[in-house]
């Protein structure tokens, strides 16, 4: 049986899979950066690092996510972890992935302690990635998918007020899939908690449409009465 030190002789990192929806060109992009340090200096990979002794998980993703975007508060969950045994050259690193969803307009890229030259790639253009990065990558994106449909992420990625149309958009985008408009928007008026705002949106050549919001809080309490959120 080894030695209990044995046990002690690996790494743990997180890597962040950042998300953002650009509605200027209607593309799911991730965010990737190029490494400043071996292995594979100047290569691009996800946002991640080792974990310190006496940092959490959670802790660690908000440095480097808040490093590298400039964001305080955004959406993150665990995705899982990736332990093969050869994914990093200099030794056993297990990596805890997490999916993370940003707004665009409130990033400010800048380089950080780890990376440098961090830039936004549409999903489905995305490069080659270094490690398994393209596995994590491939993974989230799946978790973005599935949880779409049953959860309020879409928010996530909007402005705080934003048009039916430009809704239904992310997710055809998002799901690489089409919604009967008639169909969607029936959907969408079984929720109470997207409120029209009783505004229009601006500068908009055809006619004016209506802008609408997501009450974080009346969702809150009608979850906890058992309504379930499903497109």
């Amino acid at each position: 049986m080894p030695e209990p030190v044995e046990y002690f002789n690996s790494a743990i990192s997180v890597n962040c899979a950042v998300f953002a929806y650009d509605k200027a060109d209607e593309n799911l992009k991730i965010l990737l950066i190029h490494r400043e340090f071996d292995p594979y200096k100047g290569l691009l990979a996800l946002p991640g690092g080792l974990v310190y002794p006496n940092e959490s998980l959670d802790n660690a993703v908000e440095n480097i996510v808040k490093s590298v975007t400039g964001i305080d508060y955004f959406y993150s969950e665990q995705v899982r972890a990736f332990t093969d045994t050869n994914r990093h050259p200099s030794g056993r690193v297990v990596s805890i992935a997490y999916l993370c969803l940003v707004n665009l307009k409130d990033v400010n890229l800048t380089n950080s302690s780890f990376a440098i030259s961090p830039e936004w790639y549409p999903i489905h253009e995305k490069p080659n990635l270094v490690f398994d990065h393209d596995h994590i990558t491939d993974t989230a994106y799946q978790r973005l998918q599935n949880d779409l449909r049953i959860k309020p992420l879409a928010f996530e990625l909007l402005n705080s007020k934003f048009t039916l149309p430009q809704l239904q958009t992310l997710y055809e985008v998002v799901l690489n899939t089409q919604f009967d408009k008639r169909n969607f928007r029936r959907k969408l008026a079984y929720m109470d908690y997207i409120e029209d705002t009783k505004e229009v949106q601006k500068y908009n050549l055809y006619r004016p449409a209506k802008l609408y919001r997501f009450n974080h809080e009346k969702f809150s309490i009608m979850r906890k009465k058992g309504s379930l959120f499903s497109i």
